[in-house]
């Protein structure tokens, strides 16, 4: 059988989840014919410059923005003004991934993007392909735009997402309560005194990670200063090169300071609570981890969603201000038991072999 699994760039979380499927896939379906494509990759210049620099760009410098688009397109009075609009620059400018699609002949397509899905559930509904149709949601909450009528079936995060698709009108039998596929990194147990020993921390010391994702976006050095104390805190500056450079001048007492990393599993193995943003990807690996989130630097919309459905499990903590921030972890700190009864409620929501589900509904 061929496969497709395809994503789009213009988030790493969705490239991850498709890397996820691929790799599980490759390593354990020896009877499939596996390919990984980017849909962007396929894409004309301007709409690939839309979701590469457009949509990072808006999300950064004017949130408010994107989060007015995002109310525009969700909102039901204009949702449908603004899909068929999107439907139709969509066929126009990803024209090269839909022959792709007609020319592969692909027994089954796994989408972890919303764009690359209406794409080929268009082709379906038109008769072009006899393929079927996965889409893997990859956030807790559900925009419009994952919704698409030609999909045979669709893999939510959460009972909560569930519940979601069915209201936006999804039949329940379309769809999988697997959760988001993650690397197999982050569903391994780990010596967490080896990793501190590694790490040069003491392993049983109460341990904050704050890793904002791949901009270091926040203020990550002003959240690391105000939690200091009797605790140890892991700062991930990524590819915030200013960031790196002030935490290491800055020279705090117990305060790691990494740049880019590609071992984030270790480092969460190695902590109690992680102060992050929420993207989907990034709560499906850090809950498959049995980490506490506290969340920071919410994306207007997506993830604003996000935090409400953690919330409705109990775990969808986002203070407003760093003293909120402060006054947050230290509670979970000196409050053993709070803090386990609230990891507790991770297993409500942990997903971690989705990947493995998925496989077995390829059959």
């Amino acid at each position: 059988m061929k496969v497709l699994i395809t994503y789009a760039s213009a988030g790493a979380g969705h490239r991850r989840a498709a890397e996820a499927v691929y790799d599980y896939l490759k390593n354990n379906r020896e009877d499939l014919e596996l390919e990984l494509a980017d849909v962007l990759t396929y894409a004309d210049p301007f709409l690939r410059f839309c979701y590469n620099r457009g949509y990072p760009f808006l999300v950064h410098y004017t949130a408010w923005l994107w989060g007015f688009f995002f109310w525009m397109t969700e909102f039901y009075l204009t949702r449908w003004i603004s899909r068929k609009l999107a439907n139709w620059t969509n066929c126009l400018g990803c024209h090269k991934f839909r022959g792709l699609l007609l020319k592969g002949n692909f027994d089954f397509i796994i989408s972890t993007h919303f764009l690359n899905s209406e794409l080929a559930a268009d082709l379906k509904l038109k008769n072009k392909i006899k393929s079927k149709l996965i889409t893997i949601i990859t956030d807790f909450g559900v925009h419009p735009f994952w919704v698409s009528g030609g999909t045979d079936l669709y893999i939510a995060a959460s009972g909560l997402t569930k519940a979601r698709l069915i209201k936006a009108g999804v039949s329940e039998q379309k769809i999988r309560v697997f959760g988001i596929p993650v690397n197999s990194g982050f569903i391994k147990s780990y010596d967490r005194a080896k990793l501190a020993a590694k790490f040069g921390i003491e392993a049983d010391k109460f341990t904050v990670l704050i890793m904002t994702g791949s901009f270091g976006s926040g203020p990550l050095d002003r959240i690391a200063e105000s939690i200091l104390g009797d605790l140890q805190v892991l700062v991930v500056c990524a590819k915030n090169q200013k960031l790196f450079t002030r935490l290491n001048y800055k020279n705090l007492k117990n305060v790691k300071v990494f740049g880019f990393v590609d071992n984030a599993e270790e480092l969460m193995a190695v902590s109690d609570i992680m102060i992050t943003k929420p993207g989907g990807s990034s709560i499906a690996e850090l809950l498959n981890m049995g980490l506490l989130p506290i969340f920071i630097s919410a994306i207007p919309g997506q993830e604003h969603e996000n935090i409400k459905v953690l919330a409705a499990y109990g775990l969808g903590f986002a203070p407003v201000n760093i003293s909120q921030i402060k006054r947050l972890v230290l509670d979970l700190k000196s409050d053993a038991s709070k803090l386990e009864n609230l990891k507790r409620n991770i297993a409500l929501v942990a997903k971690p072999h989705a990947s493995q589900e998925i496989s077995r509904v390829i059959c």
